[in-house]
């Protein structure tokens, strides 16, 4: 999902200070599993157990994900700065299933900086990006003009199509959360990134030439 803004996000130096490149984050996801922890402050044995599968399936996807021809030129064309902030959690499943594309898309342009944060440690920032001005969902990417910190669009928590899916599971009273999420991930396999590189090929062009 996506959309556009009209304003500014200034980030203080504490919130830089305590943001992590992509690299950077899955380090850190690795010595917290280490020590028995994820993410935030629960540390039960479920939101362990989902924080070690999204280190697997980022393992996979870093490996085997690949940039479709049209968007690399897209992004090799760039010739705007662009910064993006990306809130996260590592027991987040959808971030697990979107991070390592666009970091794959970060990449492949000198143009695009991308930083991570997390969640709960900046809910005055969350709560500026609601999904549908209600919901903490993440990953929320939020698009910024590094110059002058102006909000040109934000993208998430997922793919149109996997938010339809999500909406229909939920309004299912007889699904339960673990079953909607093995529909989720099943989709993500079997899209094979395919929606969200096609929606950030027109994203890259639209937020390339909002004027600010």
């Amino acid at each position: 999902m996506a959309s556009t803004e009209t304003t500014k996000l200034h980030l203080s130096d504490e919130t830089l200070a305590k943001s992590y490149t992509y690299p950077e984050y899955r380090d850190m996801i690795d010595r917290l599993l280490e020590e028995g922890k994820t993410t935030g402050e629960n540390h039960s044995e479920f939101m362990i157990h989902y924080t070690k599968m999204n280190q697997t399936r980022m393992k996979r996807l870093d490996k085997r994900s690949e940039l479709d021809p049209e968007l690399k030129e897209k992004l090799k064309g760039l010739d705007r700065k662009l910064y993006w902030l990306v809130l996260t959690e590592g027991w987040c499943g959808d971030a697990a299933q979107n991070l390592p594309i666009l970091h794959k898309m970060t990449e492949a342009t000198p143009y695009i900086e991308m930083r991570l944060i997390l969640r709960d440690e900046n809910l005055e920032i969350m709560d500026q990006f609601l999904t549908n001005g209600k919901s903490r969902s993440i990953p929320k990417l939020v698009c910024l003009d590094p110059e002058t910190d102006e909000v040109l669009g934000t993208w998430g928590p997922r793919p149109q199509a996997a938010q339809e899916l999500y909406l229909e599971l939920k309004e299912d009273g007889e699904v339960s959360t673990e079953t909607a999420a093995e529909y989720l991930h099943k989709w993500y396999a079997d899209n094979k990134n395919e929606e969200i590189q096609k929606e950030f090929n027109e994203l890259i062009e639209e937020w390339a030439t909002v004027e600010v």
